[in-house]
C-alpha cells in the first residue's frame, strides 16, 4: 500500500470513529452544543474528530512537520473560538471595529496565531522571510476562507473536498496532506449532513490550513500566487457578498450545496 493510500484511509478511520467517541463524551454540555441555522442543537464533535485525525494520519510522512504544526494551531485556536470566542463581532471589518474600539476578539487572536503558525511552517520549508510571508498568507487565508462556508451543514466539507481534489494529485508530502484531509473530510461529512454534530471554527480552520500548505509547498511560484489571488480574492468578496446568497440563486451550486442534507 502507497503512503498516499495509507494516510487516507487511517485519517478516514479515525475520523469515522473518533467524531461519534467524542460526541457520546461530550453528551449535551452547554460550552459544547451550538443551535444551526435551523435552531437544532449540535455538539461541536465534529471539529475535535476531523482535524485530530488528518493531523495524525500525516504525522509519521517525512517532511510534513510544517503541516502539523500549521493545522494543529489552527485546530487548537479554532477550538478556542468556538468554545470561548466572542460572536459580536463579524467578518474581517467586525474585528477590526472592534481592535479601533480597543475590543480584543477571539476571531483576532485567531487570525495573528494563524498567520504566526503558518509562517514558522513555512520557513521550516523556504527558509526564507520574504516567501515564507506568502505563504504563510495563503496558509491562514486558506483556513479563514473555509470557516467562511461553513454556514450550512456540509458545505465546508464539500468545498474543502472539491479543492483537495486539485491539491492531490501533487506529488511528495503536498499531495499526503491533501488526500488525508480530504480522507477525514469524506467520514465527517455523514454526521454534519445529517446534523448530528458541526464541524465548527476547529474542523474548518484545520482542513483550510492543512490544504493552504499544500498548495504552498505543493505548487509553483505561478501556482502559489494564483492560489493567494483567489483567496484574498473570496475573502474581500465575503465582506459585501453573501455566499449563501449567490449559492442558493445558483440552480447548480444550490443542487450541490443541499446533496445529502436533511
Amino acid at each position: 500500500m502507497t503512503r498516499r493510500a495509507s494516510a487516507a484511509l487511517t485519517a478516514g478511520a479515525l475520523a469515522f470513529v473518533g467524531e461519534r467517541l467524542l460526541r457520546h463524551a461530550v453528551g449535551q454540555r452547554p460550552r459544547w452544543t451550538r443551535s444551526n441555522y435551523r435552531g437544532r442543537s449540535l455538539q461541536l464533535s465534529g471539529g475535535p474528530a476531523l482535524a485530530g485525525a488528518a493531523i495524525a494520519a500525516i504525522a509519521c510522512t517525512p517532511a510534513t512537520g510544517g503541516a502539523v504544526l500549521a493545522g494543529g494551531t489552527a485546530a487548537a485556536l479554532g477550538l478556542y473560538d468556538d468554545l470561548y470566542g466572542d460572536t459580536h463581532a463579524r467578518g474581517l471589518r467586525g474585528h477590526l471595529r472592534a481592535l479601533r474600539e480597543r475590543r480584543l476578539t477571539t476571531g483576532l487572536v485567531k487570525l495573528g496565531g494563524l498567520a504566526a503558525a503558518g509562517f514558522l511552517a513555512s520557513r521550516r520549508h523556504r527558509g526564507r522571510a520574504l516567501p515564507a510571508l506568502a505563504d504563510a498568507a495563503l496558509i491562514a487565508g486558506s483556513a479563514n476562507l473555509v470557516n467562511l462556508f461553513d454556514l450550512r451543514p456540509g458545505r465546508a466539507l464539500k468545498v474543502a473536498g472539491a479543492v483537495a481534489v486539485v491539491a492531490a494529485p501533487l506529488s511528495g508530502p503536498a499531495g499526503v496532506v491533501a488526500v488525508s484531509a480530504a480522507a477525514a473530510a469524506a467520514a465527517t461529512l455523514p454526521a454534519d449532513l445529517g446534523e448530528h454534530a458541526m464541524i465548527g471554527d476547529c474542523g474548518a480552520n484545520a482542513i483550510g490550513a492543512l490544504l493552504g500548505w499544500s498548495f504552498a509547498t505543493g505548487f509553483g511560484r505561478v501556482g502559489r500566487t494564483a492560489a493567494l489571488a483567489g483567496v484574498v480574492a473570496l475573502t474581500l468578496v465575503s465582506e459585501r457578498v453573501s455566499f449563501t446568497a449567490v449559492i442558493e440563486d445558483n440552480r447548480w451550486l444550490r443542487a450541490a450545496d443541499e446533496w445529502g442534507r436533511r
